[in-house]
This record gives C-alpha cells, structure tokens and sequence, in this order.
C-alpha cells in the first residue's frame, strides 16, 4: 500500500481537537502518511489556552530539514505559526526546497474569543506565506483581518472580501469558509475564489450542536493537503475535504470536551475510502 507522506508545520493540542494532533488523525485516515514540525507547545483543553510555548526558529528550520533529508512530503499543511520569525523560516525553507509541492495554508490569526493572535509583522510575513500557496483556509474573521477589512454581514460582502483577496493574491484558491456567518440560520456556505473571481460555491446544512466546533479548521486543511498528495485536482480536494470535516462533525462524540464539540475523523472515512 502507498502512503504518501504529508506534512503539518503547526502548533501542539495538548486536548488532541486540533493543531497537529487533529492534522495526523486526518492524514491516517485519509491514507497518507503522517509527519510534523512542531512550531509551538499550548496547554489548552476545549474551555481555554491557557499556555503558549513558541518552538525556536532554529529549531523549527533543524525539523524541516530532517524532514527533506528523509521522507520528503508530496503536500503540506501549515497551521498555527506563533510569530514571524517561525513563518520566515518556514516560507524560506519552503520556497527554496518545496517549489512545485502543494501547499495548504490554514492561517491561524484569530481566536475564537475574536482576539489577533498574531502581530502586525507576523500578519505581514503570514499574507507573504498565502501569496505562494496553493489553497488558503481562511473563515470569515481570519479573511477580515488579512484583506485589513471589516468582518462581513452579508453574503454580498463576503464575496467582495474574496474577490480582495484572490485579487490583491492571485495564485491561490481562497476557501472562505462560511461558519462564522450571522446572515446564515440554517446553512453554512463556504466560497472559493481565485484570480479575483468566485470559481466554487459550497452550501452545507448547519449542524445542531449542543456545544460549538472546535478544530474544523485544521482538520478541513489538512484532509484537503492529504487528497492533493493524493493526486486529486484542487477543486475536488477542496469539495471533498468540506464534506469530509461536514461527516467528521456529525460522527462527534458529545461526551468529549466540557466546552467544544470535537471532531471524529474516524467517523467520516466510510463515505471518502474505497
């Protein structure tokens, strides 16, 4: 059986919801072989972070090049990058030996409480990191705060706010995942764009959940990297991977987590394997 390898650069879980710990449950169960740099270590459950640990850049730079001088990866996930001197070393080692690789950017810059993760430099290096990416995650307030835009009210302005970025960043399809939206009761759309243009329009039905998702946006990142290493085009890896994270929620065990509805990757292979 081949497995191809796939890489998560993103920061530790230490509830296993998300971060690299949701991106590996996704890359096994997808099939790919599973393999992460560690930016970051937080002490965190489903009600709070209560502790960040940032990985020395040096050190970040040591585990991507063990990575290459081994197994090198047929896609990468990035995640949570803690800060700007982590993100340059990732985009300069990226750029000079992952040219052609696919890369999936989930740029992580806005907490669920609504607070900036990251500092106005380190938001400039991560928009330089988008610039060359082949897909970007982002929901409606990450997208916000990377075009320098208020958060969108109407489906109207989220679509000015993609046809920004995809304009003003051309290269890569932006997913603009749509479950932050008060406009929407009982659907959740997430929008793709590219060049300035909406090329794919995705509407799900909002789930009933007794408690709020918490690690959509990793595992959505990454099962859409694991289907690219896969040889899936695109579009497909972005259709398939919403509806992936769409099983992954409902197949959710509710017992787990006081605050936060975590994901069951296990519960959704049955639908994407042969």
């Amino acid at each position: 059986m081949k497995l191809p390898p796939v890489l998560t650069i993103a920061g530790s879980d230490s509830s296993g919801g998300a971060g690299l710990q949701a991106d590996l449950k996704t890359f096994t169960v997808l099939g790919a072989y599973g393999m992460s740099v560690v930016t970051a270590l937080t002490a965190q459950n489903t009600r709070a972070v209560t502790k960040i640990l940032p990985v020395p850049p040096d050190f970040v730079q040591a585990q991507l090049e063990a990575v290459w001088a081994d197994i090198p990866p047929q896609a990468i996930k990035t995640g949570m990058l803690a800060h700007a001197g982590i993100i340059q070393v990732v985009r300069g080692f990226l750029l000079q030996r992952a040219y052609g690789v696919p890369l999936v950017v989930d740029p992580v810059l806005v907490a669920a409480s609504g607070a900036r993760l990251l500092d106005a430099e380190a938001e400039a290096a991560l928009l330089e990191l988008c610039a060359h990416a082949t897909v970007v995650t982002p929901n409606l307030p990450e997208a916000a705060a990377l075009a320098g835009l208020p958060e969108p009210q109407s489906e109207a302005e989220a679509l000015q706010l993609g046809k920004h970025l995809a304009h003003a960043y051309p290269q890569p399809y932006w997913v603009i995942k749509g479950g932050h939206a008060s406009w929407e009761k009982h659907t959740v759309t997430s929008w793709v764009f590219r060049a300035g243009k909406l090329v794919q329009r995705h509407v799900q039905a909002r789930l009933s959940l007794s408690k709020p998702p918490h690690g959509t946006g990793c595992t959505l990142a990454s099962a859409v990297a694991a289907l690219l290493a896969q040889g899936a085009s695109v579009s497909i890896a972005i259709e398939e991977g919403l509806d992936f994270v769409h099983r992954a929620l409902q197949a959710a065990d509710p017992s787990l987590g006081q605050a936060a509805t975590v994901l069951n990757p296990l519960g959704a292979r049955p639908c994407l394997q042969p």
